[in-house]
């Protein structure tokens, strides 16, 4: 039920109806991205399972297609070729090949994208090793769990534990719900990916955060008012802030995503899918946990410590 209040909207977002609708709407997003991600896992690109990436540097602008269909022809068909920097530079990265001289494929390879033009030279040539792309896969799993601890932290002591586990609970979700995405559709997850969900993190938590703050504020200030209607007061207050941040970045990722070129595809459709599942998590996961733990404004009152505290101050 959606009505106007003194300009305001009055959206019944934590509702038994709404709450059951998003609760189902949540617990089949997780168990299709954890079951897919059991099931199916992620398709890591070069930095996490090591390959060759080569450099090239030509006369002139090269024309990509050209390029990638000199390298199907030449039987490298799950080769990466894309710009780098200037248009007249080429990256192209290869997985690992089984039963295959790294160093023999890389000469092999360069000879396949200079033949037609002789003053292409090679610049760089790296033979990323599996041991690397495996220490790599462990760092970025180590970040986004020191991530999630450090909020769960952050939020213990700006507010209450029981609206840090919220927030938690709602970070974790966007996470697995991002990776379930790139498993299911079978989308490249590489270093840029990575960089992405850490940096949803943040928005999520900004978002949380936000939505938390205004809720403290109603607690404390509406007397006689029942937490669900609390809460449902403070997310409506902060909706149009949580519209056009999101809108907002959405035009620029959708930029990105359009005009940035192969290089940034993934990197700018798991911001996209974040900012998405972000807004949605920050409204209805995140109040909903704090919910479950029968947040009340008892738990957001000053301790007699506290209280002691402040009337010391001069």
């Amino acid at each position: 039920m959606v009505k106007l209040i003194k300009d305001k909207t009055s959206i019944d977002f934590l509702g038994r109806t709404s709450r059951t609708v998003a609760a189902v709407v949540t617990i089949v997003l997780l168990a299709v991205s954890l079951g897919s991600l059991v099931t199916l896992g992620l398709q890591y690109g070069l930095d996490f399972t090591g390959g060759i990436l080569l450099e090239i540097t030509y006369p002139q602008a090269v024309d990509l297609d050209r390029l990638r269909g000199l390298m199907d022809n030449a039987g490298y068909e799950d080769a990466q070729v894309q710009i780098y920097g200037a248009d007249t530079d080429v990256l192209v990265r290869l997985p690992p090949q089984q039963s295959a001289d790294p160093n023999v494929l890389s000469d092999a390879i360069s000879v396949t994208l200079t033949a037609e033009e002789p003053d292409a030279r090679v610049v760089r040539v790296e033979l990323v090793g599996p041991q690397v792309g495996e220490d790599l896969r462990e760092k970025g799993g180590t970040a986004v769990i020191f991530a999630l601890c450090m909020i769960f932290i952050y939020i213990m002591v700006r507010f209450q534990w029981k609206f840090a586990f919220g927030a938690i609970v709602a970070t974790g979700h966007d996470v697995i719900v991002i990776l379930g995405f790139f498993s299911v559709f079978g989308w490249q997850f590489d270093l840029t990916v990575l960089a992405a969900v850490l940096a949803v993190i943040g928005y999520s938590l900004n978002d949380t955060v936000v939505v938390f703050d205004r809720m403290r504020e109603n607690f404390l200030k509406l007397r006689g008012v029942g937490v669900e209607e609390a809460m449902n007061i403070s997310i409506n207050e902060t909706l149009s802030r949580t519209l056009m941040t999101g809108i907002t970045t959405l035009m620029v990722l959708f930029s990105l995503y359009f005009i940035a070129g192969e290089t940034l595809e993934f990197f700018s459709l798991a911001l996209i899918i974040g900012v998405l599942i972000g807004t949605y998590s920050s409204i209805y996961v995140a109040s909903a946990a704090a919910m479950l733990l029968n947040i009340s404004a008892q738990d957001l009152l000053p301790t007699e410590k506290e209280i002691e505290l402040i009337d010391d101050l001069p």
